[in-house]
């Protein structure tokens, strides 16, 4: 018979609460950084001199879609 450590509940890893704590850390981080990620693309997009209006709009746009949250979403949340 398996022993458990202190304070688990039988039948449970007791380093599966570390890792959702850590998992949430990371959305967390994840939502804090899409923000700023987009501001810096659009500061780039401002000084960028090789491309036409229009094409930095489209950037502009673009840059506001979460792409990585999304599929992160869309595939439940298994990515790992």
């Amino acid at each position: 018979m398996a022993e458990t450590a202190p304070g688990a509940a039988p039948g449970k890893d007791p380093g599966a609460g570390y890792l959702t704590g850590m998992k949430k850390l990371l959305e967390l981080l994840v939502c804090i950084l899409h923000p700023v990620a987009v501001i810096l693309a659009w500061v780039d997009l401002a000084s960028r001199k090789d491309i036409g209006g229009g094409a930095k709009l489209a950037w502009a746009l673009f840059c506001l879609i979460p792409l990585i949250p999304f599929v992160y979403v869309l595939t439940g949340g298994d990515l790992w």
